[in-house]
């Protein structure tokens, strides 16, 4: 299993509203891309200091399948409509997870 780990800090000043949009294209995305076996987002809690504001986690049977997601005009239209225009800072990672 290839877990694809994503983490987001907003640029100063995005709203709460914003935020609740990325939220809404990112719940269209696994109806859309059948490729996605698992699929979770959410806001930083705001214990730690110092953390990502915001985070998304998404599973995939094979190493094809999330190039699948990546290369999803889908996927590529929520980067460029919610989230590059929003974000001030990205880090990602894909790893093989034991997981089943």
């Amino acid at each position: 299993m290839i877990r694809h780990c994503v983490m987001f800090r907003w640029k100063d000043g995005t709203s709460a509203a914003t935020i609740g949009a990325v939220e809404a294209a990112l719940a269209k995305l696994p109806a859309a891309i059948p490729a996605i076996a698992s699929y979770s987002y959410g806001r930083d809690v705001g214990v730690n200091d110092g953390n990502y504001e915001f985070a998304v986690v998404a599973d995939f049977a094979t190493l094809d399948d999330y190039l699948v997601y990546r290369d999803h005009p889908d996927h590529k239209q929520v980067i460029v409509d919610v989230i590059v225009p929003n974000i001030a800072d990205r880090s990602a990672v894909q790893f093989e997870t034991n997981q089943q």
